[in-house]
Formats: C-alpha cells, structure tokens, sequence
C-alpha cells in the first residue's frame, strides 16, 4: 500500500521545551517536530498549559473554548491555547487549571486523572479544530492510554479511524501505575486488568504497559535499549509483554539540536570555539573553575557531571571510589539535584576539600553550558540508560565522556585505543565501583598525553548526533505503523 509522502503528524507529550522542562522528554519533543517538519511533514503537538507556561511570555492565544471532555459519567470543559516552536510549528495547550494550575508538574496523587484528561482533551481538540491525524505519537506512560482508546472508545470515530498509533518508551521505569478506578475514568473499565499472568501486575492498571499492548509500532532512545527490555534485568516487569511485541518495537537514538547546541554560537559560554579554534576552549575551563571557586589551573584534569543525583545515575559507585579518586588530584563539579544523601554526600566533599570538589545542587541551563564547555572529562556511570543525551552534548562542546557500556551510552561511546587512535571516550561494562575508577585512571593517563587528548576531543566533536537521521528512522516507523493498522493486524 503506498501512502502520500507528506503525513500529519499529531505528538502528544507533557512536557516540550522550551515551555516546561523535567528530564529528556522534554528536549526530545522540543527538536523531533523541528526535524520532521524540515522532511516535509506536518506536524502539532499537543501539551498541558501548566502554571509555569506563562501566557504573555510565550503570546499563547486561544483557539476553543470549552471544549467538553468526558472523565467517566460527567463532563469537564476545557479551553485550547495556542503557542509554537521552531518555524510556526503548532503547540495546542490544553488548559484546565484545576488539573494543571499546580506548583509542580508532576508528583500528584491525581496524577492519573490529570493525564488521562490531558489525553481526552487533545483528541477532543482535534475534532473541534477538525484536523485528523495520519499519526498519533505518544510518549511516556502520560500518553499510554491513547493507544487503547483508538482500539476502543474511538474505534468507530471518522476523525481517527485512519490513525496508526506510535508509542516511545523515554524511561520504563516509570509506568503509571494505578488502581482500577482509573480505568472507569478513562471509559476503558469493560476490558479490565490486562496481566493476569504478571504477579506484581495482576490487580493493577499499569498505564505504560497499556501504550506497549494497544500500539500500532513501539519506539524506544537507543537501539541497545531496544533489546535491552526485552530481558528481565532491563524489562521493568514488562519484558514478557515486549517480546510479545518485538516485530513492533524499534530503537532509534535520539538527536540533540544542533542550532541550540552548538559551542561555536552557545551565548552562555565564556568564549565560542569549534573544532578548529579548540584553543580557545581554555578559557571556558578557567572561568568555570572561577565560578567553582576552585584554583584556576589548566593542568588539572577537571571532571563533570551533571545529573539526577540517583543510584539509577551511578552516584553509589561514585561515592565507593571518590576518596581514591580526589587523591589522583582532579578536580570535580556536580550540577543536579536529587536523593538527600547525596546533597549531603557532596556538600560535606565539598567542605573537606575545598580546592577540588563544588557542587551546585540545582538545575541551572545556563550553567549546565558552561559544564560542557568548560569540563575535560564528563561521567555518566549509569546503571541503566535509555539514551542519554549528556554525553552527546559533552563529546559535541569537546568534553571527553567516561561512560557504563549500557543503552545509548553504549551506542554512542566507544573506548579509545592509544595504538590505533580509534574511539572517543572511555567505557566500562560491569556496574562496578572499581571498573568506574579503572576507566578514570585509563582517562587522566591519555590526559597527560596533550594531542591524543585532543584526537579524542576532535573524535567526539565530528560525530553527528543530529536530528536529522533520527527523523527519518521515525518517517520509516511512521509508515510501519500505517501498514500494521491498515492491515488489521
């Protein structure tokens, strides 16, 4: 069956950047449509207006007005406001202060009620506007119940029948997990519990898993995580339900946006440079030690991390090795906020060992940039990874990375070889405190040695992580998911 080249494209997410930011969601669903839509494609996304998008500041303007959304037996109304990305690109609001007028975004006991509305209300949107979707791409458990309702509620629906379902896994760790009042809610309550033969599922709605089993093709941010979740060490309880579905799941590596993230225009960074003007990094290096108050030395190794402070991040094999690895001399910044033991972990290194360690226990972009360009040496000692997007913006700002061989992070760092000069970074496999420490030590040996360094520098800065490859495995999945749905299969 051929399909017409230009294919509407309708993303649902709760978060996009640049309104409102938690984790890489949110990067991803800001840059994706940018690509797509330079392939021809025309492509709306739809999000909650939460608090923090403010109206004035991102000239939101309001298409509908009480549109009604069915939860359960009654009706909410909701108005549609209307902000955009990138070349007029359509982001349609769903504002419901009640559900989304909060302090934070997420981390509510009604999380599931907010989102299920959240789901109902795009669609709904879609019909007031009238435009009918040849794609529905949702994201995270937020959006798994659309799926289902396309096999359900709006089965017999003309706007939608023609629809082909989308679904990518950002993080299976997180899977929505509710009780079964959530189904009447959702006006799916008819087909009940779906895992009967999973223990710890058996007697609970698990919204992900909803989105993976109803879903006309399945992505995920790696094609190493891919496979990865089709085992029960990365499955999250969910890899029977994945192998039964893996002629349908497809892994593809995210991008990162090259005109955002890009050192030679960066406005937050001391001094710009590119590839052929690397010298200049130096000074990045200086004004982050500056800002760290650490001694300002461009021999000492300066090492980064930026992250959730979690155990998922690696940070309790960090803290097995930090004191062997403050005696090699380095200097270490950490930019993230998370589990209270490690703020105080940090804080106290940071105390002891004034000269050496700073940590900012926030999430700041700006000084997120400054990291990147101004670090030798960048961790991410995950245990698990989908993609990972860090270590792609540090190899691009010459930042070396020093990774776990796990998910994206093994797909896109490869350890360097002295002899062949092949590689641009330093790996290790087993989640280990001592093989961290071994690729460190591997790391600040090469260190010593100024043009293998920057071979490797120049090795991660050439690659190309744009969106542009990944848009296309997307079209290419797109029109899998059409042939699956028309097919009735």
């Amino acid at each position: 069956m051929q399909y017409e080249q230009r294919l509407k494209v309708l993303i649902l997410a709760a978060e996009i950047v640049p309104f409102v930011k938690v984790g890489g969601l949110a990067d991803v669903v800001g840059a994706l449509p940018k690509a797509l839509q330079a392939l021809g494609h025309d492509v709306r996304l739809v999000m909650p207006r939460y608090r923090q998008v403010d109206p004035e500041r991102f000239h939101l303007s309001t298409v509908a007005e009480a549109v009604p959304v069915a939860m359960g037996n009654f009706r909410v109304p909701v108005n549609v406001r209307l902000g955009e990305i990138g070349d007029q690109i359509p982001v349609y609001m769903i504002d419901a202060p009640r559900y989304f007028e909060r302090e934070n975004i997420y981390g509510y006991t009604d999380d599931g009620e907010r989102f299920i509305l959240f789901c109902r209300a795009a669609l709904e949107a879609m019909r007031t506007l009238n435009w009918a979707p040849d794609i529905v791409h949702c994201n995270d458990w937020h959006t798994g119940i659309v799926p289902n309702w396309l096999h359900t509620v709006y089965r017999d629906d003309p706007l939608f029948a023609q629809a082909a379902t989308v679904y990518t896994i950002h993080n299976l760790a997180y899977q929505g997990i509710f009780g079964y009042r959530i189904l009447e809610v959702a006006g799916v309550a008819a087909n009940g519990f779906l895992y009967p033969q999973i223990a710890e599922l058996a007697n609970v709605v698990d919204i992900m898993g909803r989105g993976i089993l109803f879903s006309d093709a399945i992505t995920t941010v790696s094609e190493r995580y891919a496979q990865e979740i089709l085992t029960p060490t990365f499955g999250e309880k969910l890899d029977h339900l994945l192998r039964s579905r893996r002629d349908r799941l497809f892994g593809i590596l995210n991008g990162i946006d090259y005109q955002e993230i890009n050192p030679s225009t960066d406005r937050y960074i001391h001094a710009c440079y590119d590839a052929s003007s690397l010298d200049k990094r130096a000074e990045n290096k200086a004004v982050l030690q500056e800002q760290a108050h650490l001694p300002v030395r461009a021999d000492v190794p300066l090492l980064a991390m930026i992250s959730r402070l979690a155990d998922q991040k690696g940070f309790d094999l960090l803290s097995q090795i930090i004191q062997p690895l403050l005696s090699q001399g380095v200097q270490f910044v950490v930019l993230g906020i998370g589990d209270q033991h490690y703020h105080e972990l940090f804080q106290n290194l940071a105390a002891r060992y004034p000269e050496q360690v700073a940590i900012f226990l926030t999430f700041n972009a700006e000084l997120a940039q400054r990291i990147y360009a101004g670090s030798d040496m960048f961790l991410m000692p995950s245990r698990f990874e989908p993609c990972g997007l860090s270590q792609l913006i540090a190899m691009r700002y010459g930042s070396v990375p020093i990774v776990r061989h796990v998910g994206g992070l093994a797909d896109t760092v490869q350890e360097y070889d002295p002899l062949t000069g092949e590689g641009n970074g330093f790996v290790f496999n087993n989640y280990d405190p001592w093989e961290l420490f071994a690729a460190i030590i591997r790391a600040l040996e090469v260190y010593r040695f100024k043009e293998s360094w920057r071979t490797l520098q120049l090795h991660g800065m050439a690659a190309d992580h744009s969106w542009h490859a990944s848009a296309l495995r997307y079209v290419d999945v797109y029109r899998n998911a059409l042939e699956f749905h028309h097919s009735g299969k």
